[in-house]
């Protein structure tokens, strides 16, 4: 395909930009529905956790997680990419606040935030560490941290 074969499909660069974005996520939030299948919600969302914060994930930086990637160039990007990052990143924190644990909306919605920021800032730094084992247990420990809610002992 030639390069004016894919731009006659777009109206600018920005906006093949802002389709790609959401392309990934879309590819992500079916890799996170898949993990949530036919689980209880806890369940689901131990298993996502689990999965995102995972060796695999980790090692596999072009086909996993759009907002680890590309998170930190998002900020310098026009604004119709900024939006379209913006509105897919609160649907994927939207989806992850329906599968953590509790019972009340709000508490669950604010969770959700912080676990997500946990997740994809741990997956960077294992990601980008040059130490196998210091990058497992970046891994691990965040995981276990997400999962248990950030209290010790549980």
């Amino acid at each position: 395909m030639t390069h004016g074969a894919v731009y006659s499909q777009f109206a600018s660069k920005d906006a093949l930009a802002a389709e790609a974005i959401r392309l990934a996520f879309s590819g992500s939030r079916l890799a996170w529905q898949r993990a949530a299948d036919r689980k209880r919600r806890s369940e689901a969302f131990r298993s996502l956790v689990a999965g995102y914060l995972s060796p695999a994930h980790r090692d596999a930086p072009g086909r996993g997680c759009v907002v680890a990637a590309l998170g930190p160039s998002i900020a310098r990007q026009p604004r119709a990419v900024r939006a379209a990052f913006t509105t897919e990143l609160k649907d994927a924190m939207a989806f992850l606040a329906e599968l953590v644990p509790g019972h009340d909306p709000a508490r669950r919605r604010e969770d959700a935030v912080a676990a997500f920021a946990c997740m994809t800032g741990a997956l960077i730094l294992a990601r980008a560490v040059d130490d196998t084992r210091l990058s497992r247990r970046i891994l691990e420990s965040m995981a276990r941290r997400i999962i248990r809610g950030g209290r010790r002992g549980k």
